[in-house]
């Protein structure tokens, strides 16, 4: 099983730019986006429905082209899910969730704190708010893959610049704190499948436009896959496609055992 997680920056500025293309080539077997950045009726141009998939859109309700996810998947779900209950976070279309007997697959967009106070005040109200909903899924009996952009780094492997962005939203340590907590302990807490296969990874995700950020490979790892203790042994190895400029993020791939 294949499962893709990629920050489109907006996905009708990714597909002109050749996402879909290169997606058909992936063959993965499940898709998650976050930021497309589009309503659904937006998307009538077949390209955003690629053969063989079932695909499902999340859209922002309050702010129209802002945020939303997506999951494009070669199977069809039994139940797919887009409300977690609380309207502010809801409605800004930062959760999807597509489930399979006992598995779950979320596409997520944490909020980001970068643009001022008030938004690092809402990021710290999900962040206090989700943890409750992601200990209940945990011990839920539900194998679970949690992807998507995070918007925080867990470490100085995951950012090239540490010791400069450490009063930055997305290094700040009340947020490495909390995204840590959701990793450990180890053996019966979230698994971050890139740092579960590269304990020693120097790998980012994301670029800042400005400059020559992508050049000069400054960059922060900010999207994940976290998994279930149960899909720990299944993980086998894992991708970031950072030549493949769709958007200022790259596509992240894990593979998993059947």
């Amino acid at each position: 099983m294949k499962i893709i997680s990629f920050n489109a920056n907006g996905i009708r500025s990714a597909a002109n730019k050749g996402f879909f293309d290169w997606l058909r080539s992936q063959q993965a077997d499940i898709t998650c986006i976050q930021e497309t950045k589009a309503q659904e009726h937006q998307l009538v141009d077949p390209m955003f429905r690629p053969d063989g998939h079932h695909c499902f859109y999340k859209d922002a309700s309050t702010k129209k082209g802002y945020s939303g996810v997506a999951i494009l998947s070669r199977r069809e779900p039994d139940e797919v899910r887009t409300e977690l209950g609380w309207a502010p976070f809801d409605d800004e279309g930062r959760y999807i969730e597509a489930r399979y007997g006992n598995l779950s697959v979320v596409s997520f967009y944490i909020p980001s704190g970068s643009s001022g106070d008030l938004r690092q005040g809402f990021k710290f109200e999900v962040m206090d708010w989700l943890k409750p909903i992601l200990d209940e899924w945990l011990t839920s009996g539900r194998d679970y893959v949690l992807c998507g952009d995070w918007n925080i780094v867990r470490s100085a492997l995951d950012i090239k610049n540490w010791k400069s962005n450490q009063k930055n939203s997305g290094c700040l340590p009340q947020e490495r704190d909390w995204l840590n907590g959701q990793c450990e302990p180890a053996e019966t807490a979230w698994t971050d499948a890139y740092r579960h296969l590269n304990p020693a990874g120097q790998d980012y995700t994301w670029w800042s436009n400005r400059g020559a950020a992508r050049a000069n490979d400054v960059g922060w790892r900010l999207d994940y896959q976290l998994v279930t203790p149960g899909l720990r042994d299944r993980l086998r190895s894992c991708s970031i496609e950072r030549e493949q400029r769709f958007s200022d993020h790259a596509p992240f791939s894990v593979d998993y055992s059947e």
